[in-house]
Formats: structure tokens, sequence, C-alpha cells
């Protein structure tokens, strides 16, 4: 008796949106292919810090799966403690490690920890301001990497061409909702990997009314 190899869930989502994509015409919106996330506050962690603030030998465990293939939210929470020992008792960890620590926290969120955060692409860290992290196990001391987010959105090569971005450009973003508004150069970030999604904070999400938004629609580069 021969046992049926195990599917592979990437390769049947792949085949499935060639598909689809194949089955449209080829002036059609894409509009309602775009998946709009609100990135709610975060760290990211390297190797040695997770088994500073958890212990000896000990790996990210993970909870969910994120939208973007390989990524996940980890069971691991964090104390992030800013000046005046103001602090986020709860902070979700990323996964996987990276190879610097980060936190990326909404305006709000800074403004409670008493921090004055600047706006930088993920992992664009100099000069930013430090925050003190608490696990079960141990503490780490960021000498830098508070940061917020800047919007983005994730794209792979087919729609990079589709709106006529490249990695590192700049496009806009029209959410249609009760308090509906056009948010302005998201960055583009483009891998073969990626999935079409755009990320915004809990800020600009609770702005705009995202949870009750009738459409969302990227705005095409000028020709």
């Amino acid at each position: 008796m021969h046992l049926a190899p195990p599917i592979d869930r990437s390769a049947v989502e792949s085949i499935v949106r060639e598909i689809v994509l194949s089955a449209l015409p080829a002036s059609s919106d894409r509009s309602s292919e775009l998946v709009v996330s609100i990135s709610a506050r975060h760290c990211h962690l390297t190797d040695a810090d997770v088994e500073t603030l958890f212990g000896s030998g000990h790996t990210l465990t993970p909870m969910k799966e994120l939208y973007q293939e390989g990524f996940y939210a980890a069971e691991e929470t964090v104390m992030v403690v800013g000046p005046r020992k103001r602090m986020l008792p709860a902070v979700r960890v990323l996964g996987p490690t990276r190879s610097a620590s980060q936190v990326e926290l909404a305006f709000t969120d800074a403004i409670s920890l008493g921090l004055n955060i600047p706006v930088r692409a993920s992992g664009k860290l100099e000069g930013t301001p430090g925050c003190v992290l608490v696990g079960p196990k141990g503490v780490v001391e960021l000498g830098q990497g508070v940061i917020r987010a800047e919007r983005h959105v994730h794209m792979g090569p087919a729609d990079a061409a589709h709106y006529g971005v490249e990695n590192g450009d700049r496009i806009n973003l029209r959410i249609e909702s009760n308090c509906g508004a056009v948010l302005e150069h998201l960055l583009v970030r483009v891998d073969a990997a990626s999935k079409l999604e755009v990320h915004i904070d809990t800020d600009e999400g609770n702005a705009l009314d995202l949870e009750n938004a009738k459409r969302c629609e990227l705005l095409k580069s000028p020709a």
C-alpha cells in the first residue's frame, strides 16, 4: 500500500492564485485581492535575546501564521519599559528571529512610554531610541531599536509590474469608509515570496475606520 505524499499547502495556494489571475481579463481591477492589515505593537528578537529573556536554549514557539508565508506570531510576549518606568506589559514577539532586535509601536504607544520615536522602515535602526525588554528569565536593554514602522506594501514581481513600481518606490492607498482618506507614500517592498498586503499601524487603522471599510485600493504610479 502506497501512501500519498503530504500536501504542500503553499504550492496549492500558489497554483490556485495563478489559475484565478489567469482567468481575469487584462484590464481587471485587482483591488479586490488587496489585503490591508493593521500591524499592532510587536517586537522582533535575535536568538541571543530570546535566550536571555526566556532561558538558555529557548526558541520561539509559533502560535499563529501571519499572512506572509514563513512569518508568525509567537506564544512569547515581553514587557517593554520606557523612561520613567512606564511600560507596556505584554508585547507580542514575531518570528522568525532576526539579526537585530527591534520594537515596533504606534505613535500613541510611544507617548504612553514617554518615547519620541521616528518613522522608519523596518531594520533602519540607527539613531533610534532604546528601551528595556523584560521576560520571564531575564532582561535585555536595547540601546536603540524602537520605531514607528512606516506604512508599506508587500508585493510580488507580478503585482509590482501591474502597479508600475519597483522595490523602494512609493505608492498611495485609498480607503473608502466613513472616515476614509488617501494614505500617501507607502513604501513598496517587492519580493518573489511576498503576497499583496499593506501594513499600517493601529493609529492609522483606527483613524480610517478600516474595520468597516467598503473598499481599499492602491493607486498606480502616474504614467
